[in-house]
């Protein structure tokens, strides 16, 4: 098990492709996601939707989230610097082993979360950046989340494992 961590930074684009817009704090919803970001049930406009509107919606498309240390390691080891938010994750952490939430339960601030499985980088991430930056981040692209319970998630806020 993992121990406790930060959120260092919060992130939504309410379209696919545009900017992420950095957020003080944002309302996470159960079963549908973050106010205001694309992936959100009610207007669902990522690049990845894959489900028809009559269809239920698919796990791990609530949150998502990657380690501040990562976007730090791949600037050292790679030479691949990041703006804020061009990593088109939700939660940039600190502190805390995102791989090890995988199929666990855990608090992000007020919200209650479930780790889906890693978010892996792909092809899609590399155009909208630079060339690099899958391979940069193989096994270390962030965790994808399921909402469990309603909660705001505010930069400073603590996520600790749950079980």
């Amino acid at each position: 098990m993992t121990g406790s961590g930060t959120i260092g930074r919060v992130f939504v684009a309410p379209d696919a492709e545009v900017e992420m817009d950095e957020q003080t704090e944002v309302e996470a919803i159960a079963g549908q996601g973050l106010r205001g970001d694309r992936y959100f049930s009610e207007i669902e406009t990522g690049t990845f939707v894959e489900w028809e509107p009559d269809e239920e919606r698919r796990d791990g498309y609530d949150l998502t989230l990657i380690e501040q240390e990562a976007v730090t390691a791949i600037e050292r080891e790679a030479g691949i610097e990041l703006a804020p938010g061009e990593h088109r994750r939700n939660v940039e952490t600190r502190d805390v082993a995102l791989n090890h939430l995988v199929g666990q339960r855990f608090r992000v601030g007020d919200a209650v979360c479930r780790g889906n499985r890693l978010c892996e980088p792909c092809n899609h991430l590399q155009r909208l950046t630079q060339d690099g930056v899958l391979q940069a981040l193989v096994h270390r692209g962030g965790l994808r989340a399921d909402i469990l319970e309603d909660g705001l998630i505010r930069s400073g806020d603590i996520i600790e494992p749950l079980e």
